[in-house]
Protein backbone atom coordinates (compact mmCIF):
# COMPACT_ATOMS: atom_id res chain seq x y z
CA UNK A 1 0.00 0.00 0.00
CA UNK A 2 1.18 3.31 -1.28
CA UNK A 3 0.45 7.03 1.19
CA UNK A 4 0.56 9.98 -0.75
CA UNK A 5 0.41 12.93 1.32
CA UNK A 6 -1.58 16.51 -0.35
CA UNK A 7 -1.66 20.33 0.37
CA UNK A 8 -4.84 22.00 -0.88
CA UNK A 9 -6.28 25.52 -0.91
CA UNK A 10 -9.47 26.93 -0.16
CA UNK A 11 -9.63 30.01 -2.20
CA UNK A 12 -12.00 32.78 -2.79
CA UNK A 13 -15.78 31.97 -2.33
CA UNK A 14 -14.90 28.19 -1.41
CA UNK A 15 -13.42 29.63 1.51
CA UNK A 16 -17.14 29.47 2.34
CA UNK A 17 -17.14 25.77 1.81
CA UNK A 18 -17.53 23.36 4.77
CA UNK A 19 -15.05 20.37 5.84
CA UNK A 20 -17.83 17.78 5.12
CA UNK A 21 -18.03 20.13 1.76
CA UNK A 22 -14.75 19.37 0.66
CA UNK A 23 -14.86 15.84 1.64
CA UNK A 24 -17.66 15.01 -1.08
CA UNK A 25 -15.92 17.26 -3.50
CA UNK A 26 -12.44 15.29 -2.74
CA UNK A 27 -13.99 12.25 -3.16
CA UNK A 28 -16.05 12.76 -6.04
CA UNK A 29 -12.75 14.05 -8.09
CA UNK A 30 -10.82 10.60 -6.39
CA UNK A 31 -13.67 8.72 -8.76
CA UNK A 32 -12.89 11.10 -11.56
CA UNK A 33 -9.08 10.60 -11.39
CA UNK A 34 -9.77 6.88 -11.53
CA UNK A 35 -7.15 6.59 -7.89
CA UNK A 36 -6.68 3.04 -6.87
CA UNK A 37 -7.84 4.34 -3.60
CA UNK A 38 -7.63 1.36 -0.45
CA UNK A 39 -11.09 1.05 1.45
CA UNK A 40 -11.86 0.61 5.16
CA UNK A 41 -13.28 -2.91 5.64
CA UNK A 42 -16.83 -3.62 7.14
CA UNK A 43 -20.57 -3.12 5.73
CA UNK A 44 -19.76 0.41 4.81
CA UNK A 45 -16.62 1.02 2.61
CA UNK A 46 -14.90 4.10 2.71
CA UNK A 47 -11.85 5.58 0.95
CA UNK A 48 -8.71 5.55 3.44
CA UNK A 49 -8.40 9.66 3.46
CA UNK A 50 -7.14 11.17 6.54
CA UNK A 51 -7.47 15.10 7.31
CA UNK A 52 -5.24 16.88 9.17
CA UNK A 53 -6.49 20.02 11.10
CA UNK A 54 -9.24 21.57 7.79
CA UNK A 55 -9.77 25.26 8.84
CA UNK A 56 -12.84 26.37 10.10
CA UNK A 57 -15.96 27.35 7.53
CA UNK A 58 -15.82 31.04 5.94
CA UNK A 59 -11.56 31.20 6.11
CA UNK A 60 -9.53 31.06 3.27
CA UNK A 61 -6.47 28.93 3.37
CA UNK A 62 -3.23 28.03 1.25
CA UNK A 63 -2.17 25.29 3.58
CA UNK A 64 -4.48 22.03 3.93
CA UNK A 65 -3.15 18.60 4.21
CA UNK A 66 -4.82 15.05 3.79
CA UNK A 67 -2.90 11.61 3.29
CA UNK A 68 -4.90 8.61 0.91
CA UNK A 69 -4.06 5.46 0.80
CA UNK A 70 -3.42 3.90 -2.70
CA UNK A 71 -3.99 -0.04 -3.46
CA UNK A 72 -0.76 0.52 -6.39
CA UNK A 73 1.75 3.26 -6.54
CA UNK A 74 1.52 5.93 -8.19
CA UNK A 75 3.94 9.19 -9.22
CA UNK A 76 2.64 11.55 -6.65
CA UNK A 77 3.13 14.50 -8.87
CA UNK A 78 1.08 12.83 -12.17
CA UNK A 79 -1.62 12.10 -9.12
CA UNK A 80 -1.59 15.79 -8.00
CA UNK A 81 -2.44 16.98 -11.66
CA UNK A 82 -5.22 14.75 -11.90
CA UNK A 83 -6.83 15.54 -8.78
CA UNK A 84 -6.31 19.57 -9.34
CA UNK A 85 -8.06 19.24 -12.62
CA UNK A 86 -11.00 17.19 -10.94
CA UNK A 87 -11.82 19.65 -8.28
CA UNK A 88 -13.30 23.13 -8.82
CA UNK A 89 -11.29 25.96 -9.30
CA UNK A 90 -9.84 27.23 -5.27
CA UNK A 91 -9.95 24.01 -4.55
CA UNK A 92 -6.53 23.62 -5.73
CA UNK A 93 -4.26 20.62 -4.95
CA UNK A 94 -0.69 22.18 -5.03
CA UNK A 95 1.73 19.87 -3.47
CA UNK A 96 1.78 16.02 -3.28
CA UNK A 97 5.19 13.76 -1.89
CA UNK A 98 5.21 9.68 -1.01
CA UNK A 99 4.61 9.15 2.73
CA UNK A 100 8.39 7.95 3.62
CA UNK A 101 7.73 9.02 7.79
CA UNK A 102 4.95 8.51 10.22
CA UNK A 103 3.44 11.62 12.51
CA UNK A 104 2.05 14.32 9.86
CA UNK A 105 -0.81 15.63 12.17
CA UNK A 106 2.06 15.74 15.00
CA UNK A 107 3.81 17.78 12.26
CA UNK A 108 1.12 20.40 12.68
CA UNK A 109 1.63 22.16 15.61
CA UNK A 110 1.23 25.72 14.95
CA UNK A 111 -0.05 28.45 11.63
CA UNK A 112 0.36 31.48 10.61
CA UNK A 113 -2.95 33.82 9.63
CA UNK A 114 -3.43 36.64 7.59
CA UNK A 115 -6.66 38.79 9.06
CA UNK A 116 -7.76 41.58 6.93
CA UNK A 117 -9.66 44.17 8.60
CA UNK A 118 -10.88 46.52 6.23
CA UNK A 119 -12.16 49.93 7.62
CA UNK A 120 -9.51 49.81 10.31
CA UNK A 121 -6.61 52.07 9.78
CA UNK A 122 -2.75 50.62 10.29
CA UNK A 123 -2.16 53.12 13.30
CA UNK A 124 -5.41 51.92 15.27
CA UNK A 125 -4.31 48.05 14.48
CA UNK A 126 -0.49 48.47 15.97
CA UNK A 127 -1.84 49.80 18.85
CA UNK A 128 -4.44 46.98 19.30
CA UNK A 129 -1.41 44.57 18.45
CA UNK A 130 0.37 45.91 21.54
CA UNK A 131 -1.83 46.07 24.10
CA UNK A 132 -2.58 42.71 23.32
CA UNK A 133 1.08 41.24 23.27
CA UNK A 134 1.41 43.55 26.40
CA UNK A 135 -1.20 41.83 28.28
CA UNK A 136 -0.37 38.45 30.19
CA UNK A 137 -3.52 36.82 29.61
CA UNK A 138 -6.45 37.79 27.39
CA UNK A 139 -9.67 36.05 28.46
CA UNK A 140 -12.29 35.45 25.92
CA UNK A 141 -15.48 33.39 25.47
CA UNK A 142 -16.63 31.32 22.76
CA UNK A 143 -20.10 29.24 22.58
CA UNK A 144 -19.42 25.73 22.39
CA UNK A 145 -22.34 22.64 22.67
CA UNK A 146 -21.38 22.61 25.92
CA UNK A 147 -22.71 26.60 26.29
CA UNK A 148 -19.99 29.26 27.01
CA UNK A 149 -16.30 28.41 27.63
CA UNK A 150 -14.07 31.14 28.85
CA UNK A 151 -10.21 31.05 27.60
CA UNK A 152 -6.68 32.49 27.37
CA UNK A 153 -6.07 33.65 23.82
CA UNK A 154 -2.52 35.27 24.44
CA UNK A 155 -1.00 31.96 25.49
CA UNK A 156 -1.47 30.68 22.09
CA UNK A 157 0.06 33.67 20.28
CA UNK A 158 3.92 32.86 19.70
CA UNK A 159 3.73 36.34 17.47
CA UNK A 160 1.24 39.31 16.33
CA UNK A 161 2.07 42.30 14.01
CA UNK A 162 0.30 44.74 11.99
CA UNK A 163 1.09 45.78 8.40
CA UNK A 164 -0.50 48.21 5.73
CA UNK A 165 -2.14 46.35 2.92
CA UNK A 166 0.15 44.99 -0.24
CA UNK A 167 0.19 47.79 -3.31
CA UNK A 168 -1.67 45.17 -5.79
CA UNK A 169 -4.74 43.90 -4.72
CA UNK A 170 -4.83 40.27 -3.97
CA UNK A 171 -7.91 38.08 -5.28
CA UNK A 172 -11.16 38.00 -3.35
CA UNK A 173 -9.55 40.97 -1.18
CA UNK A 174 -9.59 44.29 -3.07
CA UNK A 175 -7.74 47.69 -2.03
CA UNK A 176 -9.48 50.63 -0.06
CA UNK A 177 -8.72 53.67 1.88
CA UNK A 178 -8.90 52.08 5.50
CA UNK A 179 -7.26 49.04 5.70
CA UNK A 180 -4.96 47.29 8.45
CA UNK A 181 -3.22 43.36 7.68
CA UNK A 182 -2.47 41.57 10.60
CA UNK A 183 -0.25 38.44 10.51
CA UNK A 184 -0.63 36.00 13.33
CA UNK A 185 1.78 32.73 14.53
CA UNK A 186 -0.75 30.64 16.10
CA UNK A 187 0.48 27.49 18.39
CA UNK A 188 -2.04 24.37 17.86
CA UNK A 189 -3.36 24.13 21.81
CA UNK A 190 -6.36 22.75 23.63
CA UNK A 191 -8.45 24.30 23.63
CA UNK A 192 -7.58 25.69 20.08
CA UNK A 193 -7.37 29.46 19.89
CA UNK A 194 -8.78 30.65 16.37
CA UNK A 195 -8.28 33.91 14.48
CA UNK A 196 -11.84 35.18 15.66
CA UNK A 197 -10.52 34.27 19.29
CA UNK A 198 -8.02 36.66 18.52
CA UNK A 199 -9.90 39.08 17.55
CA UNK A 200 -12.40 38.90 20.25
CA UNK A 201 -8.96 39.45 22.61
CA UNK A 202 -8.21 42.63 20.67
CA UNK A 203 -11.42 44.21 20.71
CA UNK A 204 -11.05 43.42 24.90
CA UNK A 205 -7.95 44.82 25.55
CA UNK A 206 -8.11 47.30 22.74
CA UNK A 207 -11.96 48.23 21.77
CA UNK A 208 -10.89 47.23 18.04
CA UNK A 209 -13.78 46.24 16.81
CA UNK A 210 -13.45 46.24 12.72
CA UNK A 211 -16.75 47.18 10.98
CA UNK A 212 -16.93 44.60 8.62
CA UNK A 213 -15.82 40.67 9.20
CA UNK A 214 -12.55 40.15 8.65
CA UNK A 215 -11.46 37.95 5.61
CA UNK A 216 -8.97 35.36 7.50
CA UNK A 217 -6.48 33.35 5.12
CA UNK A 218 -4.35 30.59 6.67
CA UNK A 219 -0.74 31.25 4.81
CA UNK A 220 1.06 28.04 6.51
CA UNK A 221 1.23 25.43 9.02
CA UNK A 222 3.47 23.07 9.99
CA UNK A 223 6.18 22.35 13.44
CA UNK A 224 6.85 25.53 15.19
CA UNK A 225 10.48 26.38 15.81
CA UNK A 226 10.73 27.94 19.02
CA UNK A 227 14.21 29.01 18.27
CA UNK A 228 13.51 31.26 14.56
CA UNK A 229 9.58 31.57 15.16
CA UNK A 230 9.13 30.24 12.44
CA UNK A 231 6.48 27.65 10.90
CA UNK A 232 8.15 24.77 9.03
CA UNK A 233 6.39 22.59 6.29
CA UNK A 234 5.49 19.23 7.58
CA UNK A 235 6.17 17.75 4.26
CA UNK A 236 10.02 18.19 4.00
CA UNK A 237 10.87 15.21 6.02
CA UNK A 238 9.32 13.07 3.17
CA UNK A 239 10.46 14.68 0.31
CA UNK A 240 14.31 14.46 2.39
CA UNK A 241 13.58 10.80 2.79
CA UNK A 242 12.34 10.23 -0.95
CA UNK A 243 15.69 12.14 -2.03
CA UNK A 244 17.88 10.03 0.69
CA UNK A 245 16.38 6.71 -0.73
CA UNK A 246 16.93 7.55 -4.83
CA UNK A 247 20.43 6.84 -4.86
CA UNK A 248 20.04 3.67 -2.61
CA UNK A 249 17.68 2.47 -4.86
CA UNK A 250 19.93 3.57 -8.19
CA UNK A 251 23.06 2.06 -6.65
CA UNK A 252 20.63 -1.15 -6.10
CA UNK A 253 19.37 -1.60 -9.37
CA UNK A 254 22.57 -0.80 -10.86
CA UNK A 255 24.45 -3.73 -8.78
CA UNK A 256 21.83 -6.10 -9.59
CA UNK A 257 21.70 -5.45 -13.39
CA UNK A 258 22.78 -8.30 -15.55
CA UNK A 259 26.42 -7.69 -16.74
CA UNK A 260 27.37 -5.50 -14.07
CA UNK A 261 29.13 -8.05 -11.64
CA UNK A 262 32.93 -8.69 -11.33
CA UNK A 263 34.89 -10.75 -13.96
Amino acid sequence: MQRIRLRYTKRGRLRFTSHRDFQRAFERALRRAEVPMAYSAGFTPHPKVSYANAAPTGTGSEAEYLEIALTEARDPETLRVLLDESLPAGLDITDAVEARTSGLADRLTASVWELRLDGVTFEDAEKAVEAFLAAETVEVQRKTKNGIRTFDARSAVADLVADRPQARPQPDRPLDNACAILRLVVRHVTPAVRPDDVLSGLRAVADLAPPVPAAVTRLAQGLFDEESGTVTDPLAPDREAVTAASPTAAATASATAPGTGSA
